[in-house]
């Protein structure tokens, strides 16, 4: 099925409300998903919607709540989630993060008691698309090794970082800290599909390619113990500072009835406080470095899907739509 990204909206808005969200809750979970699809990322997209759908309806994620802010130093904002979604607490708090960011140059978001965040990416794009440098880190359930183990002690642990480029779609880095996210393992043991090496362990510690066996088993981080020190520095961003569930004590996002209680931490700085002509700096180093070098810059191919996605919408199967619809 086709729908305009208004439908799909709609759609998503109207399930969540079914589901036991407030508004406010729904309209931020529909816009996170349908951005996400827009821009190619179907893994964490309307698919994704339904573990939204599931745990608003077993109350892992609590629809009615909101999120209380708090301002603990001037550049600094907390939000408690109350065991609501990551977004409410976010967009809730986004205009004020942007004003902070340009009053005093940079400004932090920092949340707990939130359930998982989705595409980390969709958090930094936003504050780029304001003119401002962005860096975020999450959290969630344990799913990844970490360095010297074989038992998941982080979850994939994703970094994302955002800068302005004039004239142009921002440059956007978004990747998990595990050699690929956990939405890809999970739907490989679905489909009963093989997993490439160096993805996961099983439940003995030993390398698998049986995604089904890699879902009871851990997740291995990309690079080795580079990654797995990349997924412990963002475990102290978005739990420690937080005050948010470490991925240890984290209860699951997909069964039971309690919140991950996960952490989100969003950095957002405002770049021509530095150097007024950044974004103009950022175009021409981007060009460079893609025309003359070659380089893949990240971020301009999700612009292009989202303007396609706008033109001529977005693709759904069937059986995803009637599941959401209800």
């Amino acid at each position: 099925m086709t729908l305009s990204l208004e439908q799909g909206l709609r759609l998503c808005e109207d399930a969540a409300r079914r589901a036991g969200a407030r508004p406010e809750t729904a309209a931020s979970l529909a816009r996170s998903v349908v951005d996400a699809e827009a821009e190619g990322q179907p893994s964490v997209g309307l698919a994704h919607f339904v573990d939204y759908l599931e745990a608003l309806e077993a109350g892992r994620i609590d629809g009615q709540a909101l999120p209380e802010i708090s301002r603990p130093a001037g550049a600094i904002i907390a939000s408690d989630a109350k065991g609501g979604s990551a977004h409410l607490g976010f967009d809730t708090a986004f205009d004020d993060l942007v004003k902070t960011a340009r009053d005093f140059g940079v400004a932090i978001f920092s949340q707990k008691n939130a359930f998982t965040a989705g595409a980390l990416g969709y958090f930094v794009r936003r504050l780029a698309e304001k003119g401002l440098v962005g860096l975020a880190a999450t959290n969630g359930p344990a799913l990844l090794a970490g360095s010297g183990s074989t038992k998941p002690v982080y979850c994939t642990n994703p970094l994302a970082f955002a800068a302005p480029v004039e004239n142009g779609p921002p440059l956007i880095i978004d990747q998990a800290s595990s050699a690929t996210a956990f939405v890809n393992i999970r739907k490989a043991a679905h489909e009963g599909k093989s997993i490439p090496e160096g993805w996961a362990i099983d439940a003995e510690g030993k390398p698998t390619t049986d995604a089904k066996a890699a879902v009871k088993g851990a997740l291995l981080a990309y690079g080795g113990r580079r990654g797995a020190n990349i997924a412990l520095m963002v475990e102290v961003l978005a739990a420690g500072l937080s005050g948010a569930n470490w991925s240890l004590d984290a209860p699951p996002f997909t069964s039971g009835s309690q919140t991950p209680g996960a952490g989100l931490f969003v950095l957002a700085i405002e770049p021509k406080l530095i150097d007024p002509t950044f974004a103009t700096r950022m175009a021409s180093q981007t060009e460079r470095l893609s025309s003359g070098y070659g380089v893949h810059i990240p971020g301009p191919a999700k612009s292009i899907a989202r303007k396609k996605a706008e033109r001529d919408g977005i693709s759904v199967p069937k059986p995803l739509y009637d599941r959401i619809a209800g």
